[in-house]
């Protein structure tokens, strides 16, 4: 059994049957789809080429992967796909439109969160609450605001998601109730103690010991992550035996998921020497964890 716990529809030219494609070739049984949208003022050029042209609006901007995209995947394909969507928080009440979608539209989880306001914004919150109570866990994509030039200086990153790691930890504060998945090149950055000071925005050098990630998984029981994308690849690429110790350490918590097409995370996670049990918690069974009761 493999559950992909992260991609999307109408993403880098797979509609629906292309995800299916793919999972029969690579194995994968189930799917956690997900929507990856744009409000207008945050618009990102680069969408034009990743996603769904008939998502683009009058003025231009590109709306991403929207609920209509995964509803009506999920309802084509409705025995492998499980279906996500996260509202934007700042348009109208997001934490109402999530409660009636579980309803309406069948939504399970909470995601993807993308958005550019920090994470313990009062709207987020009341967002994240709500999920909390529906049982949906929230998947995070977190960017850094800033990176260092190399010499020590920050330099303000426009397109950036969720603020700094700091507003993740006080986000568990107020949110007790709800799994939080982390994702995303400012999450898994935390990996190495020395974030601060590399100006790769996916950092690929040796590990150095005082990542904060690791105080965030031992503080709050309800952080999980997803080793999804380059970003979840690369953190686990930069030191395989740094790998199996942290997918070890925090086996139950930690979800394999793609985010794109290929399988490259299922051939590197099946180069390590990580116990069955541990193998089987990562493929399947910490995701259908998740979904019990949801």
């Amino acid at each position: 059994m493999i559950i992909d716990s992260h991609n999307h529809p109408y993403y880098h030219g797979l509609d629906a049957a292309g995800v299916i494609d793919e999972m029969d070739a690579f194995g994968i049984d189930l799917c956690w789809l997900l929507t990856w949208y744009h409000p207008p003022h945050e618009h990102v050029p680069g969408s034009y080429r990743g996603f769904n042209p008939a998502n683009v609006r009058p003025d231009g901007t590109h709306a991403g992967v929207t609920l209509e995209d995964v509803a009506r995947s999920r309802d084509r394909f409705h025995d492998r796909f499980i279906a996500g969507w996260c509202p934007c928080p700042t348009e109208g009440d997001a934490a109402t439109l999530f409660e009636v979608a579980t309803r309406t539209h069948g939504i399970r989880i909470c995601g993807e969160w993308s958005y550019r306001m920090v994470l313990d914004d009062p709207r987020a919150i009341e967002l994240f609450l709500a999920a909390g109570e529906c049982g949906a866990p929230v998947v995070l994509h977190i960017d850094t605001p800033y990176l260092s030039d190399g010499a020590g200086n920050p330099v303000y990153q426009p397109a950036w998601y969720g603020g700094e790691i700091d507003a993740l930890d006080r986000t568990f504060g107020k949110c007790p109730n709800t799994v939080f998945i982390g994702h995303a090149p400012g999450f898994w950055r935390h990996i190495s103690g020395d974030e601060a000071d590399d100006p790769k925005t996916y950092p690929d050098g040796p590990i150095v010991p005082g990542g904060k990630l690791f105080d965030l998984f031992d503080q709050h029981a309800n952080l999980w992550a997803d080793l999804s994308a380059d970003s979840g690849l690369t953190a686990m690429r930069r030191d395989p035996n740094h790998a199996i110790d942290f997918i070890t350490r925090y086996q139950d918590r930690v979800l394999y998921g793609r985010d794109s097409p290929g399988n490259e995370l299922q051939e590197f996670l099946a180069g390590l020497d990580l116990e069955q049990e541990v193998r089987e918690k990562v493929m399947h069974r910490n995701a259908e964890k998740l979904m019990v009761g949801n």
